[in-house]
């Protein structure tokens, strides 16, 4: 068993992609709708066929309430893992994302926040081997 697909709730599918390709560097690998439905989905182009991130319109009141709660609380809804995080940084900064938290050395590991336009906090993180 392994994991193929996550989600995260957007408020704007079409904004949440301009993020998660133009600045992040990811590439859209899903894009179908059906009435006032769409699928989309975005991956890795170091893993295009490993684990997709869904971008979901976030249209429930129980879904939006959680996502600003945990936004509110510093909490990521997401996190990306890289080989360089100041290098990744200076790059999607660069790219004009916010970033909340600077790269910041925690127990194992070296992190950085940013805000995806979207509702949530991204966090990347370079594990310390």
């Amino acid at each position: 068993m392994k994991i193929k697909l996550t989600s995260v709730y957007v408020d704007d599918q079409e904004k949440a992609l301009r993020f998660y390709t133009d600045v992040l560097g990811f590439t859209k690998k899903a894009d179908v709708s059906q009435g006032g439905y769409r699928w989309l989905t975005v991956a890795s182009p170091e893993d295009p066929d490993g684990t997709e991130l869904q971008l979901a319109l976030n249209d429930n009141p129980a879904a939006k309430a959680y996502q600003e709660a945990t936004f509110q609380q510093g909490q990521p809804a997401a996190m990306f893992f890289t080989d360089d995080v100041n290098g990744d940084y200076e790059r999607i900064k660069a790219r004009g994302a916010e970033f909340t938290m600077r790269p910041t050395e925690v127990t194992g590991s070296t992190i950085a926040q940013l805000d995806d336009t979207c509702g949530n906090l991204i966090q990347i993180t370079q594990l310390h081997r």
